[in-house]
């Protein structure tokens, strides 16, 4: 008989493969997620919706929970409750609320009063919740961080965590597979931002839609693990579906001994196990790619944007370049970008002064990025007009930052030192711009308002936002005498936050602490009570032309509006900043300001629409308002994905219908959708485009049938996959680190970093 042919794969197809529990003959795939990070943004209606629908978390202890968009990071000296702590009453009540729901269902949770809360995916592998070869979601787009640790992780909206809760499963589709690799050493002074930021510029936003990367070559591998955590991080900027690094011995060295993970000293037999299968986590050789990209590290700069779009940057010796010097949309796009970001075309990077330096987020928080910092601005000082905030990404990492000194030289050169959380990324608490100050930032996202109204961000690496506080304007790092010891020194430096299960220097409160009374699981598994979703079958009514391309979540609802625990009511802050001016009155130019369009149920926009968060207020935003159809040439995905979770069609079509459907608009006539044909005719019933659309969602939408109910009809096949999964993979089995308990008393004897028998799974 002749050898079986083996194909070879990348990582991604290993990972996507091994995790299938059923596959439809459309190619719809059943994944199982092995783990599940919830944040108090995302979740509220998850949980009501399983609470509606009589349904209980299948699997609490895969999933890690902390609040972290919302938080002051203020001190916290005083803390003694949620309640008492958090002044913003909206913030207040999604952090209570959030609060509640852990405890009602058993997660675990880090909390204010613990050492351990801190930003979402700074946590996540902090603890070793994040390991090889896993799926991970949570309801956060950037949740590719984990993808550094070789790791499928994407973000999902509040539909998608309902459902990861209820069935421990996602519906998902393949990806594609995207290669880049970079060799080459990086020149002194230039970091993994301006690696990721120089690889954004040349493929654009858009550029791997449909695509998990996976980040390879000797540049990569000579990474730290913090530094791979920022490549994959700002992976969903480029339009990724997630980003991918293999493991390796660095990869092994940062997981061993953390909490949550297994461990080669408290398990030698099952490390080993462990590791064996993370060495086969490499693409093969002669595996298919679908788009290759190579870099040389020796052409990327030290980075920085001035735009609103993160694929807006230049090197930082380069300057602001001209509408001219793009077509088409872009051009368009452009001009609107600098005159949001009140700049001049032509001027030098460097001569851009700027008000406030913000050093955090989940993309440059980590105990590498503020050791960098600080050894750049020791026994220096920065101007009295620049306002610049340190913010570490956990309480681990401000612990072990303070262990080092290193708040004192911050605090000493002018700096101020906070507590954990995400603080001025999203700018959903307290720390935001005001409107018109600009700000050298180290997080991900430069959208229009996004760190405040009227704000005005440049995306930096660490060491030129300690430059630009240096120096009161954006400046770079080769200007900052000492510079090439410090960067030297940082990267020798390998000592990550890293706690053992003996160290009693956590001393945060234990899993619910702060809950007088504890409550189990609420709600008892159920197959009935689906909330379901209105069908679409044919919708006719007035299009709106929206012709910019790149509009992200941000824009279609700010952040302050997703401090709700419900989804509706949103249609008052859809397009705000666009809508309204300074005093709330409306923009008349705006076109859904303009009569017929301010009735409208369609939407026709420029490509890669809804990209950025992977917050599902946006579209239930464009639903309060009425739209249940966008048509464009590309979307977000995951903005695509949560518009179909709630009935609204988003239409992929070619760019030549795009232009013939904004005439359409343009006219003010409507249109007629037919899901039922898959046409789209005129307000005559003549045919204007066909369109294609996934049999499932096609199925999903013309019946008004939500994902959970289809899925929970695979009970037994899940059940067979995790008995399966557990022989070969035992230490996925999940970290036991929840329990019921009837007592405070009793609960406070819970160790606050718990040892695992993965084999045995008991305390």
């Amino acid at each position: 008989m002749p050898a079986a042919i083996v194909t070879a794969r990348t990582l991604y197809d290993k990972i996507f493969e091994e995790h299938i529990v059923d596959e439809n003959s459309n190619g719809t795939v059943t994944l199982y997620i092995d783990r599940h990070l919830i944040h108090e943004v995302s979740s509220p209606q998850a949980f009501e919706g399983l609470r509606n629908a009589g349904r209980a978390v299948r699997r609490p202890e895969c999933v890690l929970a902390t609040m972290d968009h919302n938080v002051p990071t203020t001190s916290r000296a005083s803390f003694k409750t949620t309640a008492e702590f958090i002044e913003e009453a909206e913030s207040r009540i999604q952090c209570e609320t959030f609060e509640q729901n852990v405890a009602d269902f058993n997660i675990m949770y880090f909390g204010l009063g613990d050492k351990r809360q801190g930003i979402v995916h700074v946590i996540g592998p902090e603890q070793g919740f994040t390991l090889p070869g896993t799926t991970i979601v949570c309801g956060d787009s950037h949740t590719s961080t984990h993808g550094a640790f070789g790791s499928l992780a994407h973000g999902i909206g509040t539909s998608e965590v309902e459902h990861v809760l209820a069935t421990q499963t996602l519906m998902q589709k393949r990806s594609k597979n995207m290669k880049i690799e970079v060799n080459g050493n990086l020149l002194p002074g230039v970091s993994s931002k301006d690696l990721i930021l120089h690889i954004i510029g040349k493929i654009g936003t858009a550029g791997a839609i449909g695509h998990v990367i996976e980040f390879c070559g000797s540049t990569i591998r000579n990474l730290s693990m913090e530094a791979r955590m920022t490549v994959c991080n700002m992976s969903i900027e480029a339009g990724a579906k997630a980003g991918l690094i293999a493991p390796d011995e660095k990869t092994l060295r940062f997981i061993d001994g953390r909490p949550l993970a297994i461990s080669s000293e408290r398990d030698p037999k099952g490390w080993a196990k462990a590791t064996q299968y993370w060495a086969s986590l490499q693409s093969d050789l002669g595996a298919c790619w679908d788009k290759e990209i190579e870099i040389q590290a020796e052409d990327v700069s030290p980075t920085v944007s001035w735009g609103t779009s993160p694929e807006d940057v230049v090197p930082i010796t380069g300057a602001v370049p001209r509408p001219s010097d793009f077509t088409g949309a872009k051009r368009e796009s452009c001009e609107h970008a600098l005159h949001y970001m009140d700049l001049v075309p032509g001027i030098k990077m460097t001569d851009i002064k700027i008000d406030k330096v913000f050093i955090g987020s989940c993309t440059n928080s980590r105990i590498e990025d503020i050791r960098l910092v600080a050894q750049l601005v020791n026994g220096k000082r920065i101007p009295q007009h620049v306002h610049a905030i340190v913010v570490p990404g956990s309480g681990l990492v401000k612990q072990k930052a303070e262990q080092e000194g290193l708040d004192r030289m911050l605090v000493d050169a002018g700096f101020e030192w906070r507590e954990s959380g995400c603080s001025m990324c999203v700018g959903m608490n307290a720390d935001v711009l005001l409107p018109g100050q600009r700000c050298a930032s180290t997080t991900n996202r430069n959208f229009e308002g996004r760190q405040g109204v009227g704000g005005r961000t440049h995306l930096v690496s660490p060491a030129l936002a300690a430059a630009a506080a240096l120096k009161g304007r954006l400046a770079d790092i080769r200007e900052i005498e000492g510079y090439e010891k410090v960067v030297a020194r940082s990267k020798t430096s390998v000592n990550p936050v890293k706690i053992s299960i003996e160290d009693d220097s956590v001393q945060g409160k234990s899993i619910c602490e702060q809950h007088i009374e504890i409550k189990g699981i609420s709600a008892p598994r159920s197959t009935v009570g689906s909330t379901g979703m209105d069908r679409f079958t044919i919708l006719k009514g007035t299009a709106a032309p929206l012709r910019r391309s790149n509009i992200d979540t941000d824009i279609i609802l700010p952040k302050q509006f997703c401090k709700t625990i419900k989804r509706a009511g949103l249609s008052k802050g859809l397009f705000f900043d666009w809508r309204f001016d300074e005093r709330g009155n409306k923009r008349p130019g705006f076109i859904l300001n303009r009569t017929p369009y301010n009735d409208a149920k369609i939407l026709v926009a420029g490509s890669n629409f809804g990209c950025g968060s992977s917050r599902e207020h946006a579209p239930w935003a464009l639903l309060d308002f009425g739209i249940r159809c966008i048509i464009a040439s590309s979307f977000g995905e995951i903005f695509y994905n949560n518009s179909l979770q709630n009935g609204i069609l988003p239409l992929i079509v070619e760019q030549s219908v795009v232009d013939l459907l904004m005439e359409e608009a343009d006219a003010g006539g409507e249109l007629e959708v037919d899901l039922t044909q898959s046409v789209i005719n005129n307000s005559s019933g003549q045919k204007l485009a066909d369109f294609d659309v996934d049999r499932y969602q096609r199925y999903r939408l013309l019946n008004g049938i939500d994902d959970i109910s289809i899925t929970l009809e695979l009970e037994a096949k899940i059940i067979d996959f995790e008995r399966r999964t557990s022989l070969r993979t035992p230490w996925l089995a999940g970290p036991c680190h929840s329990r019921r308990s009837e007592s405070l008393e009793e609960l406070r004897l819970i160790p606050e970093v718990v040892q695992i028998d993965a084999a045995s799974c008991k305390w």
